[in-house]
Protein backbone atom coordinates (compact mmCIF):
# COMPACT_ATOMS: atom_id res chain seq x y z
CA UNK A 1 0.00 0.00 0.00
CA UNK A 2 1.36 3.39 -1.02
CA UNK A 3 0.58 6.21 1.45
CA UNK A 4 1.61 9.83 1.76
CA UNK A 5 3.48 10.91 4.92
CA UNK A 6 0.43 12.77 6.26
CA UNK A 7 -1.65 9.60 5.93
CA UNK A 8 0.82 7.32 7.67
CA UNK A 9 -0.77 7.50 11.14
CA UNK A 10 -4.12 6.48 9.69
CA UNK A 11 -2.53 3.59 7.80
CA UNK A 12 -0.86 2.34 10.99
CA UNK A 13 -4.02 2.30 13.11
CA UNK A 14 -4.51 -1.41 12.53
CA UNK A 15 -0.90 -2.18 13.36
CA UNK A 16 2.35 -2.51 11.46
CA UNK A 17 2.55 -4.56 8.28
CA UNK A 18 5.44 -6.95 7.80
CA UNK A 19 7.43 -4.20 6.07
CA UNK A 20 7.24 -0.41 6.11
CA UNK A 21 9.48 1.23 3.51
CA UNK A 22 10.20 4.96 3.70
CA UNK A 23 12.20 6.45 0.86
CA UNK A 24 13.09 9.95 -0.25
CA UNK A 25 15.73 12.66 -0.10
CA UNK A 26 14.07 15.05 2.37
CA UNK A 27 15.69 14.16 5.74
CA UNK A 28 13.22 15.90 8.06
CA UNK A 29 10.11 14.27 6.59
CA UNK A 30 11.82 10.88 6.41
CA UNK A 31 12.91 11.12 10.05
CA UNK A 32 9.42 12.11 11.18
CA UNK A 33 7.82 9.26 9.23
CA UNK A 34 10.26 6.75 10.71
CA UNK A 35 9.52 8.09 14.20
CA UNK A 36 5.80 7.42 13.63
CA UNK A 37 6.57 3.85 12.66
CA UNK A 38 8.72 3.36 15.77
CA UNK A 39 5.93 4.80 17.94
CA UNK A 40 3.41 2.42 16.35
CA UNK A 41 5.83 -0.46 16.94
CA UNK A 42 6.14 0.42 20.64
CA UNK A 43 2.36 0.75 20.92
CA UNK A 44 2.06 -2.70 19.34
CA UNK A 45 4.34 -4.27 21.92
CA UNK A 46 7.73 -4.16 20.16
CA UNK A 47 10.14 -4.02 23.07
CA UNK A 48 13.32 -4.68 21.13
CA UNK A 49 14.81 -2.85 18.17
CA UNK A 50 17.83 -3.83 16.09
CA UNK A 51 19.44 -1.78 13.31
CA UNK A 52 21.16 -3.19 10.23
CA UNK A 53 23.20 -0.90 7.96
CA UNK A 54 23.32 -1.95 4.31
CA UNK A 55 26.87 -0.90 3.57
CA UNK A 56 30.03 -2.52 2.23
CA UNK A 57 30.36 -5.99 3.71
CA UNK A 58 26.64 -6.35 4.49
CA UNK A 59 25.36 -9.86 3.92
CA UNK A 60 21.70 -10.54 3.11
CA UNK A 61 22.00 -13.63 5.29
CA UNK A 62 22.35 -11.30 8.28
CA UNK A 63 18.87 -9.90 7.67
CA UNK A 64 17.39 -13.35 7.14
CA UNK A 65 19.05 -14.58 10.31
CA UNK A 66 17.82 -11.64 12.36
CA UNK A 67 14.27 -12.07 11.09
CA UNK A 68 14.24 -15.77 11.93
CA UNK A 69 15.88 -15.59 15.36
CA UNK A 70 13.66 -15.76 18.43
CA UNK A 71 14.37 -13.08 21.03
CA UNK A 72 15.17 -14.04 24.59
CA UNK A 73 14.14 -10.63 25.92
CA UNK A 74 11.07 -9.44 24.01
CA UNK A 75 7.94 -10.94 22.51
CA UNK A 76 7.93 -8.54 19.53
CA UNK A 77 10.82 -6.93 17.66
CA UNK A 78 11.40 -4.18 15.11
CA UNK A 79 14.28 -4.61 12.65
CA UNK A 80 15.46 -1.39 11.02
CA UNK A 81 17.13 -1.74 7.65
CA UNK A 82 18.99 1.43 6.71
CA UNK A 83 19.88 1.58 3.02
CA UNK A 84 22.03 4.62 2.13
CA UNK A 85 22.13 3.83 -1.60
CA UNK A 86 19.78 2.10 -4.01
CA UNK A 87 18.81 -1.41 -2.85
CA UNK A 88 20.48 -4.21 -4.75
CA UNK A 89 18.46 -6.81 -6.55
CA UNK A 90 19.81 -9.43 -4.14
CA UNK A 91 18.49 -7.48 -1.15
CA UNK A 92 15.17 -6.82 -2.84
CA UNK A 93 14.59 -10.43 -3.74
CA UNK A 94 15.57 -11.48 -0.21
CA UNK A 95 12.96 -9.12 1.22
CA UNK A 96 10.39 -10.37 -1.25
CA UNK A 97 11.01 -13.94 -0.14
CA UNK A 98 11.04 -13.00 3.52
CA UNK A 99 8.08 -10.74 4.25
CA UNK A 100 5.31 -13.08 3.07
CA UNK A 101 6.17 -15.63 5.72
CA UNK A 102 7.48 -13.26 8.39
CA UNK A 103 6.44 -14.18 11.93
CA UNK A 104 3.96 -11.73 13.46
CA UNK A 105 6.45 -11.03 16.24
CA UNK A 106 8.90 -9.41 13.79
CA UNK A 107 8.32 -6.21 11.82
CA UNK A 108 10.77 -4.53 9.43
CA UNK A 109 11.29 -0.80 8.85
CA UNK A 110 13.38 0.00 5.74
CA UNK A 111 14.61 3.53 5.05
CA UNK A 112 16.44 4.62 1.92
CA UNK A 113 17.03 7.46 -0.47
CA UNK A 114 14.55 8.02 -3.28
CA UNK A 115 13.86 4.93 -5.37
CA UNK A 116 14.10 5.28 -9.13
CA UNK A 117 11.37 4.07 -11.45
CA UNK A 118 13.35 1.01 -12.43
CA UNK A 119 13.37 -0.14 -8.80
CA UNK A 120 9.78 0.77 -7.93
CA UNK A 121 8.48 -0.88 -11.10
CA UNK A 122 10.61 -3.99 -10.62
CA UNK A 123 9.00 -7.38 -10.08
CA UNK A 124 10.49 -7.93 -6.64
CA UNK A 125 9.32 -4.52 -5.40
CA UNK A 126 5.79 -5.03 -6.70
CA UNK A 127 5.67 -8.42 -4.99
CA UNK A 128 6.19 -6.66 -1.65
CA UNK A 129 3.04 -4.59 -2.00
CA UNK A 130 0.57 -6.95 -0.24
CA UNK A 131 2.83 -7.00 2.83
CA UNK A 132 4.11 -3.43 2.82
CA UNK A 133 3.27 0.18 3.54
CA UNK A 134 5.29 2.23 1.07
CA UNK A 135 5.91 5.89 1.99
CA UNK A 136 7.48 8.08 -0.71
CA UNK A 137 8.93 11.33 0.64
CA UNK A 138 9.03 14.28 -1.76
CA UNK A 139 10.52 17.73 -1.17
CA UNK A 140 8.09 20.52 -0.31
CA UNK A 141 7.86 22.69 -3.40
CA UNK A 142 8.58 26.39 -2.95
CA UNK A 143 5.00 27.32 -3.81
CA UNK A 144 3.76 25.09 -0.95
CA UNK A 145 6.39 26.10 1.59
CA UNK A 146 4.53 29.08 3.19
CA UNK A 147 1.47 26.89 3.72
CA UNK A 148 3.63 24.10 5.16
CA UNK A 149 5.21 26.57 7.60
CA UNK A 150 1.77 27.89 8.52
CA UNK A 151 0.55 24.37 9.32
CA UNK A 152 3.60 23.75 11.53
CA UNK A 153 3.04 27.05 13.36
CA UNK A 154 -0.66 26.22 13.85
CA UNK A 155 0.31 22.90 15.43
CA UNK A 156 2.12 24.86 18.17
CA UNK A 157 -0.72 27.38 18.54
CA UNK A 158 0.75 30.21 16.50
CA UNK A 159 -0.21 31.94 13.26
CA UNK A 160 1.38 34.46 10.93
CA UNK A 161 0.34 36.61 8.00
CA UNK A 162 1.14 35.68 4.42
CA UNK A 163 4.02 38.17 4.19
CA UNK A 164 5.62 36.71 7.32
CA UNK A 165 5.22 33.16 6.03
CA UNK A 166 6.83 34.19 2.74
CA UNK A 167 9.70 35.80 4.63
CA UNK A 168 10.36 32.62 6.61
CA UNK A 169 10.10 30.55 3.43
CA UNK A 170 12.66 32.76 1.68
CA UNK A 171 15.12 32.40 4.52
CA UNK A 172 14.86 28.63 4.88
CA UNK A 173 14.25 27.70 1.23
CA UNK A 174 15.43 24.20 0.41
CA UNK A 175 16.30 23.35 4.01
CA UNK A 176 13.36 21.82 5.88
CA UNK A 177 15.51 20.83 8.85
CA UNK A 178 16.41 24.48 9.30
CA UNK A 179 12.75 25.45 8.80
CA UNK A 180 11.77 23.02 11.55
CA UNK A 181 14.36 24.50 13.89
CA UNK A 182 13.23 28.07 13.17
CA UNK A 183 9.57 27.16 13.74
CA UNK A 184 10.44 25.52 17.06
CA UNK A 185 12.47 28.59 18.00
CA UNK A 186 9.47 30.84 17.31
CA UNK A 187 7.45 28.60 19.61
CA UNK A 188 9.93 29.29 22.40
CA UNK A 189 10.32 33.02 21.76
CA UNK A 190 6.69 34.05 21.33
CA UNK A 191 3.40 33.12 23.03
CA UNK A 192 0.57 31.40 21.22
CA UNK A 193 -1.46 33.54 18.87
CA UNK A 194 -0.49 35.94 16.11
CA UNK A 195 3.24 36.42 15.60
CA UNK A 196 4.60 39.99 15.37
CA UNK A 197 6.01 40.42 11.87
CA UNK A 198 8.93 42.73 12.76
CA UNK A 199 10.07 40.54 15.63
CA UNK A 200 9.91 37.43 13.46
CA UNK A 201 12.03 39.16 10.82
CA UNK A 202 14.72 39.76 13.43
CA UNK A 203 14.48 36.26 14.90
CA UNK A 204 14.56 34.10 11.79
CA UNK A 205 18.02 33.41 10.40
CA UNK A 206 18.86 33.26 6.73
CA UNK A 207 19.58 29.54 6.43
CA UNK A 208 18.46 28.90 2.87
CA UNK A 209 20.17 26.09 1.01
CA UNK A 210 20.38 26.33 -2.75
CA UNK A 211 20.93 23.73 -5.40
CA UNK A 212 21.19 23.97 -9.19
CA UNK A 213 17.94 22.11 -9.89
CA UNK A 214 16.03 24.42 -7.53
CA UNK A 215 17.44 27.28 -9.64
CA UNK A 216 16.24 25.54 -12.81
CA UNK A 217 12.75 24.99 -11.39
CA UNK A 218 12.46 28.67 -10.41
CA UNK A 219 13.56 29.72 -13.89
CA UNK A 220 11.17 27.34 -15.64
CA UNK A 221 8.27 28.55 -13.51
CA UNK A 222 9.05 32.17 -14.37
CA UNK A 223 9.81 33.20 -10.78
CA UNK A 224 12.40 35.92 -11.47
CA UNK A 225 12.86 36.90 -7.82
CA UNK A 226 13.52 33.36 -6.70
CA UNK A 227 15.81 32.79 -9.69
CA UNK A 228 17.93 35.79 -8.67
CA UNK A 229 18.08 34.63 -5.03
CA UNK A 230 19.08 31.12 -6.08
CA UNK A 231 21.81 32.47 -8.36
CA UNK A 232 23.17 34.73 -5.64
CA UNK A 233 22.98 31.91 -3.09
CA UNK A 234 24.76 29.39 -5.31
CA UNK A 235 27.52 31.87 -6.09
CA UNK A 236 27.93 32.84 -2.42
CA UNK A 237 28.10 29.18 -1.41
CA UNK A 238 30.86 28.56 -3.95
CA UNK A 239 28.80 26.15 -6.06
CA UNK A 240 30.72 24.53 -8.90
CA UNK A 241 29.96 26.41 -12.12
CA UNK A 242 29.83 23.22 -14.25
CA UNK A 243 27.11 21.77 -11.98
CA UNK A 244 24.99 24.91 -12.29
CA UNK A 245 25.48 24.87 -16.05
CA UNK A 246 24.59 21.16 -16.23
CA UNK A 247 21.19 21.81 -14.61
CA UNK A 248 20.37 24.84 -16.79
CA UNK A 249 21.57 23.16 -19.98
CA UNK A 250 19.53 20.07 -19.10
CA UNK A 251 16.45 22.28 -18.79
CA UNK A 252 17.11 24.02 -22.11
CA UNK A 253 17.78 20.68 -23.83
CA UNK A 254 14.53 19.25 -22.46
CA UNK A 255 12.61 22.28 -23.70
CA UNK A 256 14.04 21.74 -27.18
CA UNK A 257 12.89 18.09 -27.11
CA UNK A 258 9.40 19.09 -25.98
CA UNK A 259 9.04 21.71 -28.71
CA UNK A 260 10.33 19.23 -31.31
CA UNK A 261 7.68 16.74 -30.19
CA UNK A 262 5.02 19.45 -30.43
CA UNK A 263 6.06 20.17 -34.04
CA UNK A 264 5.77 16.45 -34.82
CA UNK A 265 2.24 16.41 -33.41
CA UNK A 266 3.09 14.26 -30.39
CA UNK A 267 0.59 14.79 -27.57
CA UNK A 268 1.88 16.16 -24.24
CA UNK A 269 0.76 13.00 -22.45
CA UNK A 270 3.36 11.13 -24.51
CA UNK A 271 5.90 13.92 -24.92
CA UNK A 272 6.59 14.59 -21.24
CA UNK A 273 7.40 10.95 -20.35
CA UNK A 274 9.55 10.70 -23.49
CA UNK A 275 11.56 13.67 -22.20
CA UNK A 276 11.67 12.12 -18.68
CA UNK A 277 9.57 14.92 -17.21
CA UNK A 278 7.38 13.65 -14.38
CA UNK A 279 5.43 14.88 -11.35
CA UNK A 280 5.73 18.54 -10.38
CA UNK A 281 8.28 19.13 -13.16
CA UNK A 282 5.48 18.88 -15.73
CA UNK A 283 3.91 22.11 -14.47
CA UNK A 284 7.31 23.84 -14.50
CA UNK A 285 7.97 22.91 -18.13
CA UNK A 286 4.41 23.83 -19.16
CA UNK A 287 5.03 27.26 -17.64
CA UNK A 288 8.29 27.67 -19.58
CA UNK A 289 6.65 26.54 -22.83
CA UNK A 290 3.96 29.19 -22.40
CA UNK A 291 6.67 31.90 -22.50
CA UNK A 292 9.04 30.37 -25.07
CA UNK A 293 8.99 28.75 -28.48
CA UNK A 294 11.25 26.32 -30.31
CA UNK A 295 13.57 29.08 -31.52
CA UNK A 296 14.12 30.66 -28.10
CA UNK A 297 14.66 27.22 -26.54
CA UNK A 298 17.44 26.56 -29.07
CA UNK A 299 18.96 29.98 -28.36
CA UNK A 300 18.99 29.08 -24.67
CA UNK A 301 20.86 25.89 -25.49
CA UNK A 302 23.35 27.90 -27.57
CA UNK A 303 23.80 30.28 -24.63
CA UNK A 304 24.55 27.29 -22.42
CA UNK A 305 27.26 26.26 -24.88
CA UNK A 306 28.79 29.76 -24.70
CA UNK A 307 28.76 29.64 -20.90
CA UNK A 308 30.53 26.29 -21.11
CA UNK A 309 33.38 27.81 -23.15
CA UNK A 310 33.77 30.55 -20.53
CA UNK A 311 33.86 28.04 -17.69
CA UNK A 312 36.55 26.08 -19.55
CA UNK A 313 38.53 29.25 -20.21
CA UNK A 314 38.33 28.89 -23.99
CA UNK A 315 36.90 32.42 -24.31
CA UNK A 316 37.09 35.42 -22.03
CA UNK A 317 34.11 36.34 -19.92
CA UNK A 318 32.47 35.99 -16.52
CA UNK A 319 30.91 32.50 -16.28
CA UNK A 320 28.54 33.56 -13.50
CA UNK A 321 27.27 36.45 -15.58
CA UNK A 322 26.65 34.06 -18.47
CA UNK A 323 24.88 31.60 -16.17
CA UNK A 324 22.78 34.41 -14.73
CA UNK A 325 21.74 35.67 -18.15
CA UNK A 326 20.78 32.15 -19.19
CA UNK A 327 18.75 31.46 -16.04
CA UNK A 328 16.96 34.83 -16.13
CA UNK A 329 16.17 34.46 -19.82
CA UNK A 330 14.48 31.14 -19.07
CA UNK A 331 12.56 32.82 -16.27
CA UNK A 332 11.35 35.80 -18.28
CA UNK A 333 11.58 36.85 -21.92
CA UNK A 334 13.27 34.73 -24.59
CA UNK A 335 16.95 35.30 -25.24
CA UNK A 336 17.68 37.97 -27.84
CA UNK A 337 19.75 36.89 -30.79
CA UNK A 338 19.64 35.18 -34.11
CA UNK A 339 17.66 32.01 -34.52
Amino acid sequence: MNVRPEGLDRALRDGLPALTWIHGDEPLLAIEAADRVRAAARAGGCEERSVLYVERGFQVAELIGQAGTMSLFASRRLIELRIPNAPTRELGEALAGLVGGLDDSVRILATSGALDRRTSNGAWFKSLDPHMIHVAIYPVERSRLPGWIGERLAAQGQRAGRDTLELIADRVEGNLLAAHQEIRKLGLLFPQGALPADAVREAVLNVARYDPYALLEAALRGDVGRTRRSLDGLRAEGAAEPLVLFALADGARTLVRLFDDRLRGIAPAQSFPRARVFGSRVAAYRSAMSRHDAASARRALQAAARADTMIKGAVRGDPWQALGELALSLASAPLPGKT
